[in-house]
């Protein structure tokens, strides 16, 4: 689970996102520039990888670390595979 400070950030900063996705479609709609589209878009793609990384840096911390403590090497494993699993999936970024 996600603590509330965590949570409030990535609320926040996913409401941010929300609004620049927004723009870029009225921006889309007013025929705007493509190069200027393609800045925009450039931003939120940067926008979701902090949001990412925010909550990635949650998940090891609290997640993570918590099945290393607890001393259980199934629990332990299972995270190590997520863990290996989610950067397979980002890591090309």
């Amino acid at each position: 689970m996600i603590d509330e400070d965590t949570k409030a950030k990535t609320l926040g900063r996913l409401r941010r996102i929300e609004g620049q996705v927004q723009g870029i479609q009225r921006m889309l709609e007013e025929d705007k520039y493509c190069v200027d589209i393609l800045l925009q878009l450039s931003a939120v793609q940067g926008a979701v990888e902090q949001v990412q990384k925010l909550v990635l840096g949650h998940h090891i911390a609290s997640c993570v670390t918590e099945a290393i403590r607890s001393g259980n090497a199934r629990d332990r494993q299972k995270k190590m595979d997520e863990l290996l699993d989610v950067f397979s999936r980002f890591g090309g970024r």
